[in-house]
């Protein structure tokens, strides 16, 4: 199992860099909506409906209304027009709400557990925000540089990365008091410590090889820890679902390492609240 994650990591990391790097923006859009599409589709099997395929209609209708009637182009992003940003913006407060659902589950979750079309609009506002989200941070001063957004991209998958190895690494070697025992039991305190140190150092490491700027030290450093929190919040959720609905994996699309969701799910939370405050404070 190790062995066949490592595979698959070291196919991927290359790729997924490359493509946010080399991919024309309408390529891009494409690539950023399927992987949408395919999180959607996985999310179905955390409503518990009777037909999956009946249920994924509506996240794929909405899918596409959003390309269909919000501007995607590169240099209208550039200018972080309004319903895109919104968007991301409702994203971010959704995963302030999730924190509520995780940090009391298992007592939040009679309230949503046996409604279906909760379970079904949790997915969108986790999916569709994340994904205006990356597009959003991509286009970022696209009619002046054409990879300074695709640097922000960079920086945050960076972030997200370091947060979850620190944490793990942290974990095993100091961990001892529980961070959220109802929804997964391995995560502690320390490894949370842990993590939040990695992503601080290696993200303003980052920051100064890739030359992203930040209006000051307090604001990356506020940042930076919010997003890393947020990435951990991503993670703890998707594991609170799949316990309710009794699933191990999301999927089985990638070898060793279940499926899209259970690869991007701390993405999902870390690029909206990233994307917010960005545009809000860091320049």
């Amino acid at each position: 199992m190790l062995k066949q994650r490592v595979l698959t990591a070291a196919l991927l990391v290359p790729l997924v860099v490359a493509g946010v790097f080399y991919l024309p923006f309408p390529a891009f859009v494409a690539a950023i909506a399927v992987v949408t599409l395919i999180g959607l589709w996985e999310w179905t099997q955390f409503v518990s409906a009777s037909s999956r395929l009946f249920t994924f209609i509506i996240p794929a209708a909405a899918l596409a209304l959003s390309l269909f009637s919000l501007p995607f182009s590169a240099m209208a992003l550039g200018h972080v027009t309004l319903p895109p940003f919104a968007l991301a913006a409702i994203g971010a407060a959704w995963w302030l709400f999730a924190t509520l659902l995780v940090l009391s589950y298992p007592r939040s979750a009679a309230y949503w557990t046996h409604s279906k079309l909760l379970r079904l609009l949790f997915g969108l506002v986790t999916m569709l925000p994340f994904m205006w989200s990356v597009l959003l941070l991509r286009a970022t001063d696209y009619q002046f540089s054409t990879f300074y957004g695709a640097k922000l991209v960079l920086l945050v998958f960076v972030l997200v990365w370091c947060a979850d190895s620190g944490a793990y690494f942290a974990g095993k070697k100091f961990g001892k008091h529980k961070m959220a025992p109802a929804v997964s039991p391995n995560k502690t305190l320390e490894g949370l410590l842990g993590g939040l140190t990695a992503a601080v150092a290696v993200t303003w490491l980052g920051t100064h090889l890739l030359s992203i700027h930040f209006a000051n030290v307090g604001v990356f450093l506020g940042i930076t820890i919010v997003t890393a929190l947020a990435s951990v919040l991503g993670d703890l959720a998707e594991s609170m679902f799949k316990r309710v609905a009794g699933v191990k994996d999301s999927g089985h699309l990638l070898p060793g390492h279940g499926g899209i969701l259970d690869r991007i799910d701390s993405l999902t939370a870390a690029f909206p609240v990233f994307t917010v405050l960005y545009f809000a404070f860091a320049n």
